[in-house]
């Protein structure tokens, strides 16, 4: 008997010990059940042996988690405390909500999915956001193209203005990276954005012709809104046959024009206006012939010559030392003697259909070339242009 008793005791004092070693621990998450909501105190009940309180500021009130709970709802909560002064577990929603949120919003990062942020303050580099229980950041880079802030040369005051308008807004984004530890949480609104431009974009192909509305100028190209939301860039070389300064010698704001789309580059769209017109170059030697004396009026002065039109469709170029048998003469002095919009006559010397180039020179200049003028690079520098504009504000006319 005195035995039995023993083992008993053993046994019990076996049970109390795994009991108190399977106690949560503090700073370990615990799930519980609700028991009663009081005096701005949430009682639970874990696993029916202890009861554990969360009161004051761990209640958490401002996560989504806990701002609707009530008696019979299953929680988690973190542990302060093992026993506080009442016999109880002292507990905090806050803890173990802001590891409930980091873990939510990395699932959302690893799915793609897309969430709802409130912008609530904004500096220079982008918009401060108000996700679930979290802060994050939007930088300006990751503005969709309807919130992106196109201003005159990049003003930073009115970049800031821009984005202050969207202070309090509810926007549509995707989270972009996360770092727990640092507690930096930063999101995309131009990812949901792009996504949607993707399933748009399965209607449409290389080739397609579209109609639509120039929505933007820079001096690398033109903006062209069409479809459903859509918009695509039509790079200043892709605007007309000839050459061109900026696209606002050829477009205006609201123009309404059609174009080809020319490639599709996962969400972004390239354009040309010009394809969907007969190249003229092509029956360039129908119309004029090496030899021809022509009237011709200065298009545009350069260091290298004059750029000078012989009609609507076709320019040609007087190289600065078929202006003149005069050793001395130079740009300043070819600025002075052609004007842009005089007219003169010139002999064509050369034509290039593939190349899109004839040569001139001034009537009755002997002319000093001895070997052909290098191809001038038009488009090089804008092309890089083209490349830096989708991460940075670029000088931009839009629609206001």
């Amino acid at each position: 008997m005195i035995k039995e008793e023993k083992n008993q005791e053993s046994n019990f004092g076996n049970l109390l010990k795994q009991f108190f070693s399977s106690l949560p621990k503090p700073d370990e998450l615990v799930k519980g059940k609700i028991i009663s909501i009081d005096n701005g105190a949430v009682r639970l009940d874990i696993g029916g042996v202890v009861t554990g309180i969360v009161r004051g500021k761990e209640l958490f009130a401002e996560s989504s988690e806990f701002s609707n709970i009530k008696v019979g709802d299953e929680v988690e909560a973190t542990v302060l405390e093992e026993e506080n002064e009442n016999g109880e577990m002292e507990l905090s929603f806050r803890v173990a909500g802001h590891q409930i949120v980091w873990n939510r919003m990395d699932k959302y990062r690893t799915d793609g999915v897309t969430i709802s942020a409130k912008v609530v303050s904004a500096n220079k580099g982008g918009l401060m956001m108000q996700i679930d229980a979290l802060s994050g950041f939007m930088p300006v880079s990751q503005l969709n193209p309807d919130h992106y802030p196109r201003v005159p040369g990049g003003d930073k005051n009115r970049i800031l203005e821009h984005l202050r308008t969207l202070i309090g807004k509810d926007l549509q984004v995707k989270v972009l990276n996360i770092d727990e530890k640092e507690e930096k949480l930063i999101v995309s609104e131009k990812e949901v954005w792009e996504d949607d431009q993707k399933a748009v974009l399965d209607s449409y192909k290389i080739g397609d012709t579209v109609e639509g509305e120039v929505s933007a100028l820079t001096s690398f190209g033109a903006f062209i809104k069409f479809g459903e939301g859509l918009e695509g860039l039509v790079h200043i070389s892709e605007i007309v046959w000839q050459r061109i300064d900026h696209p606002r010698d050829a477009l205006k704001i609201g123009d309404k024009i059609k174009a080809q789309i020319i490639d599709l580059n996962k969400s972004k769209i390239y354009l040309s206006i010009k394809r969907l017109v007969e190249d003229p170059w092509k029956s360039v030697k129908d119309k004029y012939k090496t030899g021809d004396i022509v009237e011709g009026t200065v298009h545009k002065s350069e260091p290298f010559g004059l750029m000078v039109k012989l009609d609507e469709d076709i320019h040609g170029l007087a190289h600065v030392t078929e202006l003149s048998d005069d050793p001395n003469m130079d740009s300043k002095l070819v600025r002075e003697k052609f004007p842009v919009g005089s007219v003169h006559k010139f002999e064509i010397i050369s034509i290039e259909p593939n190349e899109h180039r004839l040569g001139l020179k001034l009537e009755g200049v002997k002319g000093k070339k001895t070997e052909k003028v290098k191809k001038e690079k038009i488009t090089s520098e804008e092309t890089v242009e083209e490349k830096v504009a989708e991460e940075k504000v670029e000088e931009v006319e839009v629609k206001e």
